[in-house]
């Protein structure tokens, strides 16, 4: 009877495993999109960006942005993730949009809140 259950046993720690470490590579990811408006006019998505790093958007910059990943993002006036003089950056909550004032200096780059930047 033991030699019947082992093979069960084996299967089900190697499913265990599997489905462990597929949780572990989803956390290195915001889960969700992020949709953005480019200063032409252009509508661009990043799917699931990765949590660590500095983001760039499209080198014109972005004037709309809706975060909808289940993590918040920062949103920088320059490309490297660093705001431009007299600029401030800007916290975008998951879930949220920031449609941009005119006249308002277009997003350029963003980072995950939870990773590294």
């Amino acid at each position: 009877m033991a030699d019947l259950r082992r093979p069960g046993i084996r299967a089900g720690a190697l499913l265990l495993m599997l489905a462990t470490s597929g949780c572990s590579v989803m956390d290195s990811n915001a889960v969700g999109t992020l949709i953005y408006h480019t200063t032409e006019g252009r509508v661009l998505q990043i799917d699931s960006p990765p949590v660590d790093g500095c983001h760039r958007l499209a080198p014109s910059g972005a004037k709309y942005i809706a975060n909808n990943t289940l993590n918040d993002l920062i949103l920088y006036t320059g490309p490297d993730c660093r705001s431009l003089a007299d600029t401030e950056t800007f916290y975008l909550a998951t879930q949220m949009s920031d449609p941009g004032v005119p006249g308002q200096v277009p997003w350029r780059s963003f980072t995950v809140v939870g990773g590294n930047a």
